[in-house]
């Protein structure tokens, strides 16, 4: 017995569409790493903005690193920042346009190591923007470095024995960091390497953005993802290794509503 495999096309014509592809997501060839959680943030990032009708009034601000490719994907006004500078580019932007929508798309590395002053000091001032914040654990493509979220024993280009905390620290929580600050309206750890994961995160980033329109201060979303190549595993087995090491210690989350 054989069973035939329906086209797209076939499948609309026998019955409801339940999912589509949102038209904020250009059509363009993926250029991250297969695997990586980046195109999933992006589409349910985009879905929010189309579901709330705002992508005409939406600026997104992409610093350097993995991120710095969103504009290439998000059918949006994008505007592009030096490494670890969103957060004051978004400041700028918002104080200029206070009607529009701003948010930020940055990596753990960015936000947390080289962008720190900046994030910091945007979510005491309670700029009312939102923040994405991917983490990987790494520096994903500038050659695998240890980023400040590293974990411990976790090897990367510049920890080739493992993350030593005797010399090297330990791995910040930058989330929590700033959730204590008072501007700060509502933070948040989600994930999205699996389907039952996707939902809240979509969920956290709407609250997000419903938050920025009601005025209420900064709302940085972080989420756990995974960098295979990084981590220089496939990607079944990078999103086993999140669920079994990243997660005891950046666990998922509202920490701040």
């Amino acid at each position: 017995m054989t069973t035939s495999v329906l086209t797209p096309e076939e499948i609309i014509k026998k019955g409801k569409v339940v999912f589509k592809k949102t038209k904020l997501i250009n059509d363009v060839p993926l250029s991250y790493c297969p695997g990586c959680g980046h195109g999933v943030a992006h589409r349910i990032l985009m879905e929010v903005v189309e579901e709330m009708g705002i992508w005409e009034d939406t600026i997104g601000v992409a610093p350097v690193g993995c991120s710095v490719l969103a504009y290439d994907f998000m059918n949006i006004d994008m505007q592009q920042a030096a490494h670890g500078r969103a957060p004051a580019v978004a400041t700028g932007i918002k104080r200029v346009y206070p009607e529009k929508y701003v948010f930020t798309y940055q990596g753990d590395g960015d936000l947390a190591a080289i962008g720190t002053a900046e994030t910091i000091h945007a979510c005491n001032r309670g700029e009312n923007i939102v923040i994405i914040f991917i983490n990987n654990g790494i520096y994903g493509m500038t050659g695998g470095q240890m980023a400040p979220t590293t974990l411990e024993g976790m090897r990367s280009s510049t920890s080739p024995y493992g993350r030593m905390v005797q010399t090297m620290g330990y791995p910040i929580k930058i989330t929590e960091m700033v959730a204590m600050l008072p501007g700060v309206a509502y933070a948040t750890r989600q994930a999205v390497h699996e389907a039952k994961y996707v939902r809240k995160a979509k969920n956290a980033i709407k609250k997000a953005f419903e938050n920025q329109r009601d005025k209420k201060g900064t709302s940085i979303i972080e989420i756990v993802s995974n960098c295979n190549s990084g981590w220089k595993l496939s990607p079944v087995e990078a999103n086993k290794w999140l669920d079994e090491n990243m997660l005891d210690y950046f666990p998922l989350g509202d920490i701040k509503k």
